[in-house]
């Protein structure tokens, strides 16, 4: 028996089949969403290439809401359907979860290359078997995770991108930026996934807003005005983490993901400094470890664990 798992993202789709609880990493496969009407496409696509395995269960995260057994991707018209997709794959089990789900049950699996160390917390420190992903990039939102006895796991859904930006922060940017300008950055999604930097950079330079990636090469290029946004967004990525820390205590670690977090990997010292800056109940930040996950298999894993 095969179980089928995918990592479903806006640009591409990648599946694999895992034999015994393990991946078959031969089987790993990407696919480009333009190339394909629907997601249903894509596993008819998928098990004609790997000679139609008998599917006894299959988990898919996606980058979107997911609940009801249904989900929908953020940046396609793509819609997902438990029941349509065990109609389709002949699968007893069939599991929708949030893309940031199945980095939150992937994180006790993470280690060597696929995960670095950003800053590490003091020996000796309190533990509390809870972790948060933290994921920055075209959008935004957060997986907690908690310890169960037997070392099983359970991550938890959350639409923390919707949520208002916390108050210190917009404060922070009114002050900088002025009040009308402020008010262009009202959810958290919208200040920390990639077009909040986009959005950023316009705000402090005045200028038409340019591509994150477009920031991040400038940036590293040594150009003033991009580096100045850079280190800003990293020291408002470290103030927001600390309001994180302080909600979900993840005293096991917080894991930054997604491109965005990877760009804040390089500003870890600016990052840590936000992180830090409050007196108030600074024990618990003082003692989360930051970690990146680099991990292309995250979502993966992730999926494997959610079955079993």
């Amino acid at each position: 028996m095969a179980m089928l798992l995918g990592d479903v993202g806006g640009t591409n789709a990648r599946l694999a089949i895992a034999r015994n609880h393990v991946i078959d990493e031969q089987t790993v496969t990407r696919f480009r969403g333009d190339d394909f009407t629907s997601f249903d496409d894509v596993v008819r696509r998928f098990l004609q290439e790997q000679d139609q395995p008998r599917i006894s269960s299959m988990c898919i995260a996606v980058a979107g809401p997911v609940g009801g057994g249904k989900a929908r991707l953020t940046n396609r018209d793509w819609d997902f359907d438990e029941d349509r997709l065990a109609r389709l794959t002949d699968a007893d089990q069939v599991r929708l979860i949030n893309d940031l789900t199945a980095l939150g049950y992937a994180t006790p699996a993470l280690h060597g290359d696929g995960l670095t160390v950003l800053r590490a917390a003091p020996e000796g420190r309190a533990r509390n078997g809870q972790a948060l992903v933290v994921g920055l990039g075209t959008g935004f939102n957060v997986c907690a995770v908690r310890a169960l006895h037997g070392g099983a796991i359970t991550a938890m859904e959350a639409e923390e991108g919707h949520t208002h930006l916390p108050a210190n922060i917009y404060l922070r940017l009114a002050e900088l930026l002025g009040a009308d300008a402020a008010r262009r950055f009202s959810s958290t999604e919208e200040t920390f996934a990639g077009r909040g930097l986009s959005r950023l950079h316009a705000a402090r330079t005045g200028g038409a807003p340019v591509r994150s990636e477009d920031i991040a090469r400038a940036a590293e290029a040594g150009d003033p005005q991009a580096v100045a946004t850079y280190d800003l967004f990293a020291d408002l990525v470290g103030h927001l983490c600390r309001e994180l820390a302080l909600r979900f205590m993840p005293l096991e670690g917080l894991f930054l993901a997604g491109s965005v977090g990877r760009s804040i990997a390089d500003r870890i010292d600016v990052f840590e400094r936000g992180f830090l800056a409050e007196p108030l109940m600074r024990h618990i930040p003082e003692n989360t470890p930051i970690f990146l996950i680099r991990d292309d298999m995250a979502a993966l894993h992730g999926c494997l664990a959610a079955l079993s």
